[in-house]
C-alpha cells in the first residue's frame, strides 16, 4: 500500500502545481481547446490515437472542432497548446531561443540526468560544439565505404540464406551496428549485440510514465541506461589509455573526438551521456525509416522497379568489390524521393515540444509563459491544403523544388533541426541499395497495423518472405 499511496500524493501535489497554472493563465484570451480530465488532461487520448495507428487523429479532430491554426490542451501535466500547419511549424522553428525553447518530459531528463546541469539551450549548445564536423555532408563522405561494408556484413549474417525475415529488429541491428562503428570504433558483430540489449529497455523508458518503483517501464530504464552508462565509461578509460600511447587516433571517431577537445567542466560521466543520446538518435529512427521504406516498396512493385533500376544502374559502373562512395549517392534521386515520401507518411519523428519563454500572441491568442507547445509532423504531412491526396505514395512531389517550407518536417526544423540528417540520408540509402540488389520480398501480413509509440513501427515487426535474385 506504501507505494500507492505516494503515488496519490505525489498525483494530488502534481495536480495542485496544474490547477494553479491553469487558473494563472484563465484570464488571458487563450486558444479554444479542452484541456480534458483533471490532472491527465488529454494524454491517454493523445497516446492511445498513436497506438492505434492514427497518431493524426488527435490533432486533425481538434483543428476540425476548434481552430486550424492552434488550441489548447492537457498533455503530459503541463497546460499545452499545440500549433498546425506549415505557419505553425515556421513560428516555432523562426523563434527558438526567442519566444520558445526546447521542453522535454520528466522521463527524459531523468534517465539522461546530466541534461539538468544546464538549460537545454546550453546543453544544445554545448552538444553541437563537441559534435565533429563528423556530421557534415564533407565529412560524412569518408564514411560512405563503412556504411557499405557494414550493411554487406549485415546482409550476409542477418538476411542471405533466409526464407522469412522480420525487418524492424534487423533494421535496428543495422543502424545500431552503424552508430557504434562510426562513434565509438565498435565493429565486432557479437560485441554489438551484446551492448545493443539494454537499448530497448531504455528507449521505453523514456517515453514512459515516470514513476520509480520496481519493475515500472521507468525504473527499468533507469537501471538500463546505467548499465549502458556503465559500459561506456569502460570504453572511456581504455580510450583515453589508447590515446595516450598513440594506438588510438583524435579522429578516428565521435569518442575520441571528445575526450581531445572537451572543455575542464566535462567528465567521464558526461561524455559517457552525450554519447548515449547520439546513440540512441543515431539509430532508432533511422531503423523506424528503413522499416517504412521495406514496407512501400512491398506494397509498390513499380515503386520498387524503379528504385532498382536505379541502384542497378549503379551497381553495374562498380568494379568487383568496389564500394560505394559520395558520387554514387548522388546517383540515387529517385530512391531518395521514395525514402522522403515514406518519411511524410510514417514520419519517424512524430513531433517535439517547446515551452514559451514570455507570455506572446499567436493568431490573435495568447500563449501564457510557461505553456508547453507541441508540433506534429502529421498536421502538415497528411494536409490536403500541404500535400494534394495526402494518402497517396507519390515520390514524385519531391522532384524539383520539393514540398513548400515548413511543410516537410521529419527532421525538425530551426536551430534545433536534427544534425543528423545527412548521416541518415546515407544510411538510408547504403541500406536501399544493398537490399534491392539482392532481393524482391513480399509482406507475410498484409494487413499488419501499424503502431506509434512513439516511433511508428509495424506491430509484429513488418515478417517478410524474401526472393533472392536469381542473376
Amino acid at each position: 500500500m506504501f507505494p500507492f499511496a505516494v503515488l496519490l500524493i505525489a498525483l494530488s501535489i502534481s495536480y495542485l502545481i496544474f490547477k494553479h497554472k491553469s487558473n494563472a493563465s484563465s484570464r488571458k484570451n487563450l486558444p479554444p481547446g479542452n484541456t480534458g480530465w483533471p490532472l491527465i488532461g488529454e494524454s491517454i487520448e493523445f497516446l492511445s490515437t498513436g497506438r492505434k495507428g492514427h497518431p493524426e487523429k488527435f490533432i486533425f479532430d481538434r483543428m476540425e472542432k476548434f481552430s486550424s491554426k492552434v488550441f489548447k490542451t492537457s498533455l503530459l501535466l503541463e497546460p499545452a497548446a499545440v500549433f498546425c500547419g506549415a505557419a505553425g511549424n515556421k513560428f516555432l522553428f523562426s523563434n527558438e531561443n526567442k519566444l520558445v525553447t526546447a521542453w522535454w518530459p520528466n522521463s527524459v531528463n531523468k534517465i539522461f540526468p546530466s541534461s539538468l546541469q544546464t538549460s537545454s539551450q546550453e546543453e544544445s549548445k554545448r552538444m553541437r560544439k563537441l559534435l565533429p564536423q563528423f556530421l557534415k555532408p564533407e565529412a560524412l563522405q569518408r564514411y560512405i565505404s563503412i556504411m557499405d561494408v557494414i550493411a554487406q556484413r549485415h546482409f550476409a549474417f542477418g538476411w542471405n540464406n533466409k526464407q522469412q525475415v522480420t525487418v524492424f529488429p534487423l533494421a535496428k541491428m543495422y543502424t545500431f551496428w552503424l552508430a557504434c562503428r562510426l562513434f565509438l570504433s565498435m565493429e565486432d558483430r557479437e560485441e554489438v549485440e551484446k551492448f545493443a540489449k539494454p537499448f530497448d529497455v531504455l528507449a521505453s523508458g523514456i517515453i514512459s510514465i515516470p514513476i520509480d518503483f520496481p519493475g515500472t517501464p521507468f525504473n527499468r530504464g533507469i537501471k538500463a541506461s546505467n548499465e549502458v552508462r556503465r559500459e561506456l565509461i569502460k570504453m572511456i578509460e581504455q580510450r583515453k589509455i589508447d590515446l595516450a600511447e598513440n594506438k588510438a587516433s583524435p579522429t578516428q571517431d565521435i569518442l575520441s573526438h571528445m575526450l581531445t577537445t572537451a572543455d575542464e567542466y566535462m567528465n567521464e560521466m558526461d561524455i559517457a551521456d552525450k554519447i548515449l543520446g547520439l546513440l540512441i538518435g543515431g539509430h532508432d529512427t533511422a531503423s523506424a525509416a528503413i522499416t517504412f521504406v521495406v514496407k512501400y516498396l512491398a506494397e509498390m512493385p513499380q515503386v520498387y522497379n524503379k528504385v532498382l533500376e536505379e541502384q542497378m544502374e549503379i551497381a553495374k559502373a562498380k568494379a568487383a568489390g568496389e564500394l560505394l562512395n559520395w558520387e554514387d549517392i548522388q546517383k540515387m534521386r529517385y530512391s531518395w524521393n521514395v525514402a522522403c515520401e515514406v518519411m511524410r507518411l510514417a514520419p519517424p519523428l512524430q513531433g517535439a515540444f517547446r515551452e514559451a519563454m514570455t507570455d506572446f500572441t499567436y493568431a490573435g491568442f495568447t500563449i501564457p509563459k510557461g505553456w508547453k507547445l507541441y508540433w506534429g509532423a502529421n498536421s502538415t504531412h497528411r494536409n490536403p491544403e500541404c500535400f494534394p491526396e495526402p494518402e497517396k505514395f507519390d515520390p514524385s512531389r519531391f522532384e524539383g523544388k520539393g514540398p513548400a517550407p515548413y511543410t516537410f518536417v521529419p527532421f525538425g526544423g530551426g536551430p534545433r533541426m536534427c544534425p543528423g540528417k545527412e548521416y541518415a540520408r546515407l544510411e538510408i540509402l547504403v541500406f536501399m541499395h544493398n537490399i534491392v540488389k539482392k532481393f524482391r520480398w513480399e509482406k507475410l501480413l498484409p494487413e499488419e497495423k501499424i503502431i506509434v509509440d512513439p516511433l511508428p513501427i509495424p506491430a509484429k515487426g513488418l515478417p517478410l518472405r524474401l526472393h533472392p535474385h536469381t542473376s
